[in-house]
């Protein structure tokens, strides 16, 4: 139970546990960059204009081909 609910999906995308931590953190800390930028954006237009769909595409290359 304990393997299963703390290793089985970093192993799936070939990390330990440690190293699945350290990259889920990161990853929360751009969403919530993004999410700022766009935050900011939707009150003044002028700022951030491309800032989180540029965060959003980061993202998606750095996690589209894990575990492959």
């Amino acid at each position: 139970m304990i393997s299963r609910m703390f290793l089985e999906h970093p192993r799936s995308v070939n990390e330990t546990y440690f190293q699945h931590m350290c990259f889920a953190g990161w990853f929360a800390s751009k969403l919530f960059a993004a999410g700022f930028a766009a935050a900011v954006h939707a009150i003044f237009p002028n700022c951030f204009e491309k800032t989180a769909s540029g965060i959003i595409a980061e993202l998606y290359e750095r996690t589209h081909k894990r575990g492959d």
